[in-house]
């Protein structure tokens, strides 16, 4: 294995938390509350899920726990543009 797949790996990794989102798919929800059990910070994701609503706490790692434990695949990452500069003009 080449140690800049690795690094490219990581790298893509990292983006992918810092500039997404964790975004329900509320029709497929059935209300299991396994993503909320194995949230490391406590965020009741389950509700989130129910409504339909991205996770935008503050406090979300955005780690993938609960994307990796929803047996039904209600859960994923979303890019969002809330922490890309904006060029400014003038």
């Amino acid at each position: 294995m080449n140690i800049r797949y690795i690094f490219q790996q990581e790298k893509t990794r990292r983006q992918a938390l810092v500039e997404g989102t964790v975004f329900p798919d509320s029709a497929r929800c059935v209300q299991c509350g396994i993503c909320s059990f194995n949230c490391p910070i406590g965020i009741n994701v389950r509700s989130h899920a129910w409504c339909g609503q991205p996770i935008q706490d503050s406090h979300c790692l955005t780690c993938g726990e609960c994307i990796n434990r929803c047996p039904r695949g209600v859960l994923s990452f979303v890019r969002t543009n809330l922490y890309t500069r904006q060029s400014q003009s003038g």
